[in-house]
């Protein structure tokens, strides 16, 4: 896969339109690598001028400050800051909303303003700049509910635009009794992914998958790579690995679209 750094760019004299910011799920989670490469696929197919940062790009901060270290996560983030903006960069692209909602949201009063789309958002824009079609019969009629992540949902105000994009996939989809801004957390943000549970009678990503089920599905749609393994370990836990997949909405695109 031809995915150039920023150091290339710079190389070449070249700026690229768009940052892409893996995370360190998508650049080490064997899981999420998948998700990173399905969205890779979707840029090139869309004619995409991007780039990534490479070995240049460090953890954004955001488990350490959830976890009440601000120190750390301040020391971190200048350091990201300063890369970005000595590449003058004006526009990333994450798939991780934890990521995405530390960078929009949190950089700002150090010193980096950025525009941030989570990768649901960019999807959208490409399609609206007709840059990027969707095949709707390769998944039509698959049953398939939405798991909200809660950096892009309750944090950003972001539902519509992952549910644009299914809506475009031809599937059927069903809501959870709990989604939008009232659906539940996963189990795995303020760096609980790291951690064992705190003591109790059920596993929040367990309660969660519960909810899923309810809607029959042959597919959880999730837009973060957290999501997508606490969701996949509850359908383990439930032994229905064999009844229902769990996709990041960049690996339905990537599966409609043949990539």
């Amino acid at each position: 896969m031809n995915v150039p750094t920023m150091a290339d760019m710079m190389a070449q004299g070249k700026q690229p339109e768009v940052l892409f910011w893996v995370g360190a799920a998508g650049s080490y989670d064997d899981r999420a690598k998948k998700i990173t490469k399905a969205f890779v696929k979707i840029l090139h197919q869309a004619n995409v001028d991007f780039a990534v940062l490479g070995t240049e790009e460090s953890s954004t901060g955001d488990a350490a400050k959830r976890a009440g270290n601000e120190f750390l996560f301040q020391m971190q983030a200048m350091t990201n800051i300063e890369v970005l903006n000595a590449y003058e960069v004006k526009t990333i692209v994450t798939c991780d909303p934890h990521s995405f909602n530390t960078l929009k949201n949190e950089y700002t009063s150090l010193g980096g303003n950025y525009e941030v789309f989570h990768h649901t958002q960019y999807i959208s824009k490409l399609i609206k700049d007709g840059r990027l079609s969707i095949e709707d019969d390769n998944l039509k009629n698959k049953r398939l509910t939405y798991h909200d992540p809660c950096y892009l949902g309750r944090a950003n105000d972001v539902y519509e635009s992952p549910r644009e994009l299914i809506r475009r996939l031809g599937v059927k989809m069903t809501e959870m009794k709990r989604h939008k801004s009232t659906a539940l957390c996963c189990g795995a943000g303020g760096a609980q992914m790291f951690k064992e549970p705190e003591k109790g009678d059920k596993d929040i990503n367990i309660l969660r998958t519960e909810d899923a089920i309810e809607t029959k599905p042959q597919i959880i749609a999730t837009g973060c790579p957290y999501c997508n393994t606490m969701m996949t370990d509850g359908v383990k836990f439930k032994e229905k690995e064999d009844q229902i997949e769990v996709k990041d909405i960049a690996e339905l695109i990537a599966d409609a679209n043949n990539l």
